[in-house]
């Protein structure tokens, strides 16, 4: 990806919605229970704040993210839901017309958010028949999104639609008709159609060959857990040889823009900022501490074996594991735990490195996320897009 490709791209600040409940510390019961106040709470005030969108998770713990997608579109009038989806859980054409109609009612906002890997419990629990095949959910994903997307065309009026060579799939009299190894549609169809003409946005995220192979073909993001810079240029490098193999085969390459999880503690000093991120998990029983890292150790996820292998080399350095990076919060928060610490100045210089690298989508939390997402956008947001409108500037 060249520096100039870079440079031209806006960045677009997300926020994360705390729906399986909220606190000002970890590995404790939430103080704040994800009450429809509460939630609408924390959507209201990061529009205000000056994010452009919210990520509403999926999971066991998690109030269903439909719902709550449906809930922010009342509440806010500029904010876009980015609800997260499990692919063989939901029917495809289903889940189209599901994201069609949030669309519809949210006026051409809503987007959503493609979780291949979760947890294999969780799967099973849910009666998931691949919940513990790595490989063939990404396949069964392929399938998934080749069906989602061909419906939305259709609804639309559009005659683009092309299917994975792995199907046998074609369009008739207006409706989709897919037969592969996972899905037998028979005449599929869309009501109503998206605002968005191309359909939503799909945000697709993983750490894994396979995952980055099916990102770089049918993401319009690509997202990452946060780790140290140079893990994430080696990922976006990784990332881009997929989008070359599918190049050689369609003659262009897709475009696709660059996502990052991660979370953000910002103060008026140093000192308070680290003193802040540290009282997070100041106060959990060890006990707690070696449960949660038995956990993470069974997932089986690329992305969490990365976020484990960052853990435990920085352990011996109070988890810093570079200029303001910090990785305590990994030891009982899987996924994207390690955190920007720092002033408002210092961490949207760390945020700027990592968009010069091409990280182009942020997707930020820390706790509480309601007084969180106030101090970010009002403290941290503007001086990050004065910095980057000017280094815009001075490449034109």
């Amino acid at each position: 990806m060249s520096t100039d490709s870079i440079y031209r791209e806006n960045v677009e600040f997300g926020w994360f919605m705390p729906t399986m409940g909220d606190g000002t510390s970890l590995g404790r019961e939430s103080e704040r229970k994800p009450t429809l106040d509460y939630l609408t709470s924390v959507a209201r005030t990061a529009e205000q704040s000056g994010f452009e969108f919210v990520l509403i998770p999926t999971g066991g713990a998690c109030i269903d993210s439909w719902v709550v997608g449906s809930a922010i579109i009342g509440a806010t009038t500029t904010l876009k839901p980015l609800v997260a989806v499990r692919p063989g859980l939901i029917a495809p054409v289903l889940t189209a017309r599901m994201a069609a109609a949030l669309d519809t009612l949210s006026e051409g906002r809503a987007r959503i958010n493609i979780v291949t890997g979760s947890s294999p419990d969780d799967l099973e629990e849910l009666g998931d028949p691949l919940a513990r095949a790595h490989d063939e959910k990404y396949d069964r994903t392929r399938e998934y999104l080749d069906v989602i997307k061909g419906v939305w065309e259709q609804a639309a009026g559009l005659s683009s639609t092309e299917f994975g060579a792995s199907a046998d799939a074609s369009v008739k009299d207006n409706k989709v008709y897919f037969k592969g190894d996972y899905y037998d549609i028979k005449g599929g169809t869309s009501r109503p159609a998206t605002v968005q003409k191309q359909g939503l946005p799909i945000y697709f995220g993983g750490s894994s060959p396979m995952a980055k192979s099916v990102g770089a073909e049918y993401a319009d993001v690509f997202l990452m857990w946060s780790e140290p810079l140079e893990m994430i240029k080696q990922q976006i490098e990784e990332l881009q040889v997929q989008q070359h193999k599918l190049a050689e085969q369609h003659g262009s390459i897709r475009p696709l823009r660059v996502g990052m999880r991660a979370q953000v503690l910002v103060r008026d000093t140093e000192e308070e900022a680290w003193e802040a991120a540290r009282n997070l998990i100041k106060d959990i029983d060890p006990a707690t501490i070696e449960r949660a890292k038995a956990s993470f150790s069974k997932t089986g996820a690329t992305g969490q074996n990365r976020q484990n292998q960052i853990r435990d080399a920085a352990a011996a350095n109070d988890f810093v594991v570079g200029p303001n990076l910090w990785a305590g919060l990994s030891n009982v928060r899987s996924g994207g735990a390690l955190m920007f610490v720092g002033t408002p100045d210092q961490v949207s210089d760390r945020l700027l490195e990592y968009a010069e690298a091409g990280v182009t989508s942020f997707i930020l939390s820390s706790y509480p996320h309601l007084e969180e997402a106030q101090i970010f956008g009002e403290s941290t947001l503007p001086l990050f897009k004065e910095k980057w409108n000017r280094r815009l500037v001075s490449s034109v």
